[in-house]
């Protein structure tokens, strides 16, 4: 994946790059869509991005896909799970860089969803 922003103007809708631990244990750069920069650090609230589409939870993923007008902009390679039931606090340096984005209207419905 080409990385296409640095970690300095990262913002809310950023298909971003960061090291997650797996089930392996083993440390893999995943992407993540960042949906919120929460104050006074920078840090960010992130939701996962998974090509396990066996995983999908009814309600509780989006799903973003080829013929979506996201999915070009995005930067994924495949049909991915928005995995809303994957959400963690990012500090900014830990974010390799951006692949893409999502549009901010499908970012706002992402924390909608998740409330």
């Amino acid at each position: 994946m080409q990385l296409k922003h640095q970690i300095l103007t990262m913002q809310e809708a950023d298909v971003v790059l960061t090291p997650i631990p797996q089930a392996d244990g083993k440390i893999k750069n995943r992407p993540v869509i960042l949906l919120r920069e929460l104050p006074p650090y920078g840090d960010f609230l992130v939701c996962g991005v998974s090509t396990q589409l066996h995983q999908q939870v009814p309600d509780f993923v989006d799903i973003i896909s080829p013929s979506d007008p996201d999915f070009a902009p995005s930067g994924l390679r495949s049909q991915s799970l928005i995995r809303l039931g994957f959400l963690a606090v990012l500090p900014r340096n830990q974010i390799i860089g951006s692949i893409g984005a999502i549009s901010s209207q499908a970012t706002s419905t992402l924390t909608k969803n998740s409330e």
